[in-house]
């Protein structure tokens, strides 16, 4: 007999953003991160751990398939969006998946107006997209140092 696996649930901008303003409502820390998460590895855990640590509620924004495409080439993704939704919200980290189609969660950002926006070490403060919000929200942006050796691009090449 399988067990059912317990998931976060999988919003959509709108939904995120109502939950949002009723987490605020609360006092709660909101964090928020995102990715395209094709191929989900230790770094993308250290990274989503630790975002989730930061606050009360951690929502992860997920590049839709096209979004994918258009960012990391023809041959990304290699997982479909609701197979990438579906590993996300079964982390215990992760409270809340929500799927978007532009190249960037510029749009999931004004909405949820996060407390804390939460990028991998290889960028910095500057290249953050959504960092000017948040920070003139009264909120701040955090780099969590990447885990060295793993990428998904180095996961495909190593693949073929």
């Amino acid at each position: 007999m399988s067990k059912s696996i317990e998931r976060a649930p999988v919003f959509t901008a709108d939904e995120a953003a109502d939950l949002a303003r009723r987490l605020r409502e609360e006092g709660k820390q909101i964090v928020f991160t995102n990715g395209c998460f094709d191929i989900l590895h230790p770094g993308h855990l250290e990274i989503l751990e630790r975002a989730r640590k930061l606050g009360d509620f951690l929502f992860v924004g997920l590049n839709s398939d096209d979004s994918v495409k258009r960012l990391k080439g023809h041959s990304r993704p290699v997982q479909r969006l609701d197979s990438r939704a579906a590993v996300l919200a079964s982390l215990r980290c992760v409270d809340c998946v929500i799927p978007f189609s532009q190249d960037t969660p510029l749009e999931l950002i004004n909405g949820i107006l996060p407390d804390i926006l939460v990028k991998g070490g290889d960028y910095t403060v500057e290249q953050v997209i959504g960092a000017q919000t948040v920070i003139g929200n009264g909120g701040r942006v955090e780099i969590i140092p990447l885990v060295k050796g793993y990428s998904t691009t180095a996961v495909i090449k190593e693949l073929h």
